[in-house]
């Protein structure tokens, strides 16, 4: 802002009765000046914008991008990932500042019947041409995925070596993809990520000084735990959502859904509010679309019409953050900036979608019914199916067992079930509720992705101040036996 501006701008400051009342500062630099908050929403109106994106110019956009799934059925998940990739390359970020976590187990899955391409919506183009292969297969860890954030090279394991290596005046876009459960997030490969570990590396790259500001972008069932109660302000970081810290996030373009996808694809190609914000970023002009606007348009695509199908989207953190363009993240598509941003939901809705957690039998029924009969892949598929419910039926008869015998039959259901008053993070001792899980997972086998929804069962467990020794007794009574499959070994589960 050069001196003249400055000027006009303690002018209008005066004539509003707002400066000298409140303080206009300006900053290390000299020239730039500090507006308070009611001035940066007075210019907004007026067109100007308080947080301009020529910052952009001095520093570097950087994203990570992770799916911390694997197997087919969990196909929208790197897909959504890979869709996010090409926005950000023709948003104009170099390879060099993307960082791609993904099993990258799909492309070529003998089920994928076009191999080598992913799509991430029924008329979609090919989002895996080109993508990095940065941490891939065993590679993608909890521990690599917060060495890159923490831009830590040394504590790497495998992998291209890739880290977030930003400077102060650095942007840092980070996009998560995969199942959830209160306080946790799915990974492919052993441990799952405890919402307290991450929220303590945020912490640490904060400290560091390493970023200007840093924005989050979560797509997993009760997201919103994650943050809650967790994610201080003051941290320069602005978070969303898929869900609450109570409900489940939803796959969409789903078999039997509307829109379907094409009839060779027996799964899921995205997710509810993943493909919403990528297909708003797609079509917009995002040097003048806000975080703000976007969590907006998307909140209300994800909400859906019917109250039944989709999920209330959140943000956390530094919400005045959300003023900012989404340019100054993603940058934009050159295409689109003639774009005039029009503050309505134009993206098609989808009439029905699929509960996340519910994805896997939904390909595996529609698997199973396009097999020719008495096929082998039919065989294949009612089997995989009938193993899925078996380890469903498993995981909940044990949870609620354990509460019955630690509380009491009168008491466990409800013990179990509580959910603690909003703002409240999911437990209080985070080393108890991961001890407890290690002690139930010894005894009964993995959580896996389904049993993700039980965790704050045992958050309430850990509250009560249940020990290990008392949940491993109540755990080996629970479950005798429990049945075996395909779940105990391609969901590794949550022990360290």
């Amino acid at each position: 802002m050069n001196r003249i501006a400055s000027v006009v701008v303690v002018f209008l400051l005066t004539l509003l009765g707002l400066y000298g009342s409140v303080s206009a500062g300006r900053d290390l630099n000299g020239d730039h000046l500090r507006l308070p908050s009611e001035a940066s929403v007075f210019f907004e109106r007026i067109g100007g914008v308080a947080d301009d994106d020529d910052d952009v110019t001095s520093g570097t956009r950087w994203a990570v991008l992770i799916a911390g799934s694997s197997g087919y059925w969990n196909y929208r998940h790197q897909a959504d990932i890979c869709h996010a990739y090409q926005l950000l390359r023709k948003g104009g970020l170099k390879d060099e500042n993307i960082i791609v976590f993904m099993y990258d187990d799909i492309a070529f899955d003998e089920e994928n019947p076009r191999p080598g391409v992913i799509i991430n919506s029924p008329h979609g183009d090919d989002v895996y041409k080109g993508v990095p292969k940065d941490y891939t297969g065993e590679d993608v860890t909890v521990d690599n995925f917060f060495a890159v954030i923490l831009g830590n090279q040394a504590a790497l394991t495998g992998g291209s070596g890739k880290v977030v290596d930003s400077g102060p005046n650095d942007h840092i876009f980070v996009y998560y993809s995969d199942h959830g459960g209160p306080g946790v997030l799915g990974m492919p490969t052993s441990p799952y990520l405890y919402a307290c570990d991450l929220i303590e590396v945020l912490k640490k790259k904060h400290a560091s000084g390493t970023y200007k500001s840093l924005v989050f972008y979560l797509e997993a069932c009760e997201s919103g735990s994650i943050f809650e109660g967790l994610l201080p302000e003051g941290l320069n970081i602005y978070a969303t959502t898929a869900a609450n810290a109570e409900e489940s996030s939803w796959g969409t373009y789903c078999p039997g859904e509307y829109p379907s996808p094409p009839p060779e694809y027996e799964t899921c190609l995205g997710d509810l509010y993943s493909v919403a914000w990528m297909e708003d970023s797609d079509m917009h002009n995002l040097r003048t679309e806000t975080l703000h606007q976007q969590y907006e348009l998307v909140k209300t695509r994800t909400a859906s019409d019917n109250s039944a199908y989709g999920s209330h989207v959140m943000q956390y953190g530094d919400i005045g953050l959300s003023k900012n363009s989404l340019f100054k993240y993603i940058g934009t598509n050159p295409a689109n900036e003639n774009y005039t941003f029009v503050d309505e939901n134009s993206l098609m809705p989808s009439r029905k979608v699929t509960n996340q957690r519910d994805a896997d039998l939904v390909h595996f029924w529609d698997k199973f019914r396009k097999a020719p009969e008495g096929s082998p892949r039919k065989v294949e598929a009612q089997k995989q199916f009938m193993e899925a419910m078996s380890h469903r039926m498993h995981i909940d008869h044990s949870v609620k067992l354990i509460g019955k015998l630690l509380f009491g039959i009168e008491k466990g259901s409800e013990i179990l079930n509580t959910v603690r008053s909003a703002g409240q993070p999911l437990v209080d001792d985070w080393n108890c509720l991961k001890t407890l899980v290690r002690a139930f997972e010894t005894h009964c086998g993995s959580l896996s992705q389904y049993g993700m929804k039980h965790m704050r069962a045992f958050g309430n467990i850990c509250n009560a101040r249940i020990n290990k020794d008392q949940m491993a007794e109540a755990s080996a009574q629970a479950c005798v036996t429990f049945p075996s499959g395909p779940w105990s070994s391609l969901h590794k589960g949550f022990s360290a």
